[in-house]
């Protein structure tokens, strides 16, 4: 009876952290980005899974020029002056290999979209997040931390 209860507890440990483990594989999760240019926390963002395409979703913006509710005033059509909370500014993306890429994602403060190329680093809890036009080669990376 010890040892079968021994093994239920290592059986439990290892679950576990296959499950913490695989928590930190993908992007999908709730994300602090960090503005690339101020270095300061600027919104925090969550990514889900719609059968295999990511998409990424404003849940509250930390730092704006406009105040604590912004609208994206510079955004086109059905966008155009709504709230940026709740906005979806992600869609599309989708695994390639150990990046995700495919998709689009939005900057709300110039209303401009841009091809995206998501890699994870620092084992899962920092995000790069690589918006460009043409090729990736070319454009601007931010890093997002991911909340616990």
């Amino acid at each position: 009876m010890k040892r079968l209860s021994h093994f239920a507890v290592a059986a439990c440990l290892l679950l576990g952290s296959a499950v913490a483990w695989a928590a930190t594989d993908t992007p999908v999760g709730t994300w602090r980005q960090i503005d690339d240019v101020t270095g300061k926390p600027k919104s925090i963002i969550q990514i889900t899974d719609d059968n295999g395409k990511l998409q990424g979703k404003v849940l509250q913006v930390l730092l704006s020029d406009d105040g604590p509710h912004p609208l994206c005033k510079k955004c086109e059509g059905e966008r155009k002056n709504q709230p940026i909370e709740g906005m979806v500014i992600m869609w599309n993306v989708s695994k390639d290999d150990d990046v995700w890429d495919g998709g689009k994602i939005l900057d709300p403060k110039t209303g401009k979209v841009y091809s995206v190329k998501l890699s994870l680093t620092d084992g899962g809890q920092k995000l790069d997040v690589h918006g460009y036009i043409g090729i990736s080669l070319l454009g601007r990376s931010q890093v997002w931390e991911r909340m616990q």
